[in-house]
């Protein structure tokens, strides 16, 4: 009995030591500095760019198609974060930090420690209903498990959640600032005061810049739609990736290759997915290769959808409609306990 476990085991790890062999091979983990010096600089100029226009339309309505636009850069912006955060970009830890706290916590208030710790808790364990902080029944609930033990909002909502899902996701820009604060009281977090102070200069500077150019009702409706926006793109990009895909619970017996293959699901799209989502639309080729420069995920994606065969394991790619909605429906399905209460 034991020699045959330690032969499965054996057996998986080298199904991924294959696949890693592979992928090396081709020179997918290569750096790509030429991409990342045009991609970087083109959100960066985007962002000046906006920047300028705001300060030159002044107190208009035409302020709310800046805030559209802004939107989308702070989520480019938050993209690149992604790939500085995995060391995609840099090989060595210390400018990836600079850069991250600079874009993040300075440029769009976004906490680049906090969100960079609970990403990597998410990428060690995908959909653990216990380990992935993505999946933490805190307002929605992601098993009809985490429905039956709901308390406070995900109890209240849990049932009709497939519904509500979008109009909350307008509310989520607003919690990635609100996590980055809390999170600098957190004893793990490093740098705390650095990143404070670039997260309230951010603010300060944010909503000291809509008080003096705009009206306040202007100011108001530019807060409302960039932050809402802001949510919703972030939700829209994020979300595709693991919901709808199966939860694991408990001491889930997976090996890495079947973990984070199992539970992931791809985007199918070309050269506009691929820039919109920013790569994350090869989410499996990403959990699995997280250090993978964005361009080279189109790349591998070839060879681990052919080691998957081989191995019969399924690897699960959708349009990006498709999948938005198997994640609502998963996300009814496991409402349904809190469903049956309120009938009761």
């Amino acid at each position: 009995m034991v020699v045959g476990m330690a032969q499965a085991t054996a057996t998986a790890v080298s199904d991924f030591s294959l696949l890693s062999k592979r992928i090396q091979q081709a020179g997918l983990l290569d750096r790509r500095p030429r991409y990342y010096l045009i991609r970087i600089s083109a959100v960066t100029a985007a962002y000046l760019a906006g920047a300028a226009a705001f300060l030159w339309l002044g107190d208009s309505w035409l302020q709310l198609l800046l805030a559209v636009y802004f939107a989308i850069v702070f989520a480019q912006v938050a993209l690149v974060l992604h790939d500085l955060a995995h060391r995609q970009v840099f090989a060595s830890r210390r400018p990836s930090e600079i850069l991250g706290r600079l874009g993040g916590n300075l440029a769009i208030g976004l906490g680049y420690g906090w969100w960079m710790n609970k990403h990597t808790r998410h990428h060690a364990n995908p959909n653990h209903e216990e380990l992935d902080p993505d999946v933490a029944p805190d307002v929605l609930v992601w098993s009809q498990e985490q429905a039956r033990k709901a308390r406070g909002l995900a109890r209240l909502i849990g049932g009709r959640q497939a519904f509500l899902l979008y109009p909350l996701l307008l509310l989520e820009g607003l919690n990635l600032h609100v996590g980055g604060v809390r999170a600098l009281r957190q004893p793990w977090m490093k740098q705390r005061v650095l990143e404070g102070v670039l997260l309230f200069a951010h603010f300060a500077s944010y909503l000291g810049v809509l008080a003096w150019t705009l009206s306040p009702g202007k100011a108001l409706a530019f807060f409302a739609v960039h932050q809402g926006l802001f949510g919703v793109y972030m939700g829209c990009v994020f979300a595709p990736g693991h919901k709808g895909m199966p939860t694991l619970t408990g001491a889930a017996k997976l090996d890495f290759l079947r973990k984070q293959v199992l539970t992931t699901r791809n985007v199918r799209g070309g050269r506009f997915t691929d820039i919109a989502m920013g790569g994350l639309n090869y989410q499996i080729e990403h959990h699995l290769f997280p250090n993978m420069p964005t361009p080279n995920l189109r790349l591998a994606q070839p060879i681990v959808q052919a080691h998957c065969r081989q191995l019969r394991l399924p690897y699960h790619e959708v349009s990006f409609v498709a999948s938005h909605g198997e994640a609502l429906r998963h996300l009814h399905r496991a409402g349904a306990p809190l469903r049956e209460k309120d009938r009761s």
